[in-house]
């Protein structure tokens, strides 16, 4: 079944009768080729998998349901402004396939490319801001830095003349900006199934088998998987799931909060980020101010939070747009971070041969979808790592290249 606009023309002349489920819910099999753990970047990387690397036999396993993961509970920003070497090849990659997205699943991902502008607030800011673009435009990636002038032209509301933090400019890469979360990981699954992927709902992984050293399968709350292959990408249960394989990993567990006020009439051109404290915000298609800022400080798996760190979110809203504070509060949310020690991901082989680790997103998680997925299915296909993602090895903290995006030394709190 596509979708067209003929097709929701047809089916509103016969009352919608025609529609199907975007997915099958078959039951486990005894054995796959290939078993997903995570239905979030592993649905993603399921799709790639068999659609671009001709795998059969896979299944995705979600403990819960299609998009009810960390895959939709994030405010929806896409990216690719990073200035290391190790992580800007991958975010345009993303980026780059981020604009191809909805024509290759015939999926309404609503990606919507209003643009992503950082503010800086001091001198000091304006030059790692023009060497954070420089390194963008030699990646292929867009950037334009822009006077103070020209942010107020943007968003003339934001607090230009707050003593303490003046906006002096900011960087923009004009294509930047938002999708929608749950959509994206149902639009991956129903590529996914039409390529022939089992996507098995409710089916907590409670073990891994392993046998010399190889493993040959998981255990789930469904019954024993047999695999050839399988491959972990649950994100903010990365450090418990592989935990069960009996290896500790260098990430912690945080919760990363997100609000949405009411419904208001368009005010935010793109997505905005406060340069003198960790507050980002854009506005949905229903009208709501999406924006989030800090993790909270302690570790946790509870998809909820604490009340100072709210405090310190809209604190940070109300120095950077006072208006924000005549906006009702709507709802709010939890997601589960996996930070890593250098606050950049992991893409590969674990030391039990056959089993592979996609974990450590940090804030990066959701921007970064069609590029894990892509670069992942890459590395369970040939097991080799992708050109752009051959950074993001296990063992680069035990050897010492750590990828330091934020340059702010090696703490899950400080990226």
């Amino acid at each position: 079944m596509r979708f067209s606009g003929f097709r929701l023309v047809a089916e509103a002349l016969r009352g919608h009768s025609g529609w199907k489920p975007l997915w099958r819910d078959p039951a486990p099999q005894p054995a796959y080729d290939v078993v997903i753990v995570g239905g979030g970047h592993g649905m993603a990387t399921a799709y790639y998998l068999a659609k671009t690397f001709g795998q059969a036999r896979i299944a995705v396993l979600d403990k819960g349901w299609v998009g009810g993961g960390n895959i939709g509970r994030n405010t929806t920003i896409i990216r690719s402004n990073y200035l290391l070497p190790g992580n800007e090849p991958f975010y345009e990659l993303s980026m780059t396939l981020w604009e191809g997205l909805e024509q290759e699943l015939n999926f309404n991902a609503m990606v919507s490319q209003r643009g992503v502008l950082n503010l800086c607030h001091t001198d000091g800011q304006r030059d790692s801001f023009r060497r954070r673009g420089n390194a963008m435009r030699l990646a292929g990636a867009d950037a334009k830095l822009l006077e103070a002038d020209e942010v107020r032209a943007m968003a003339p509301f934001l607090n230009f003349d707050n003593a303490r933090f003046p906006i002096k400019g900011g960087l923009l890469q004009g294509r930047g900006g938002t999708a929608r979360h749950d959509a994206v990981a149902w639009g991956y699954a129903r590529g996914a199934d039409v390529a022939g992927v089992d996507i098995i709902q409710n089916c907590e992984v409670t073990g891994f088998d392993i046998d010399n050293g190889r493993v040959t399968g998981v255990q789930t709350t469904r019954g024993p998987i047999r695999a050839n292959t399988v491959g972990v990408a649950v994100a903010g249960n990365s450090g418990r799931v592989m935990g069960l394989a009996g290896m500790r990993l260098p990430i912690e567990s945080h919760v990363l909060q997100a609000f949405v006020t009411e419904g208001l009439k368009p005010a935010i051109p793109g997505v905005i980020t406060y340069g003198a404290g960790h507050f980002y915000i854009s506005q949905s298609d229903k009208g709501g101010l999406v924006f989030g800022g800090d993790i909270d400080g302690y570790n946790s798996y509870a998809q909820r939070g604490n009340l100072p760190t709210v405090e310190d979110v809209v604190e940070g809203g109300m120095a950077l747009m006072p208006m924000i504070g005549r906006a009702r509060l709507l709802r709010s949310w939890g997601g589960v971070m996996d930070m890593s020690m250098d606050g950049s991901p992991i893409i590969d082989a674990t030391p039990v041969e056959g089993l592979y680790l996609n974990a450590g997103w940090c804030y990066g998680g959701f921007k970064a979808t069609p590029a894990s997925g892509y670069c992942f299915a890459h590395l369970l296909a040939t097991g080799r790592p992708h050109e752009v993602a051959a950074a993001y090895r296990l063992d680069r903290f035990a050897r010492g290249h750590v990828i330091d995006e934020r340059g702010a030394g090696a703490q899950p709190n400080l990226h």
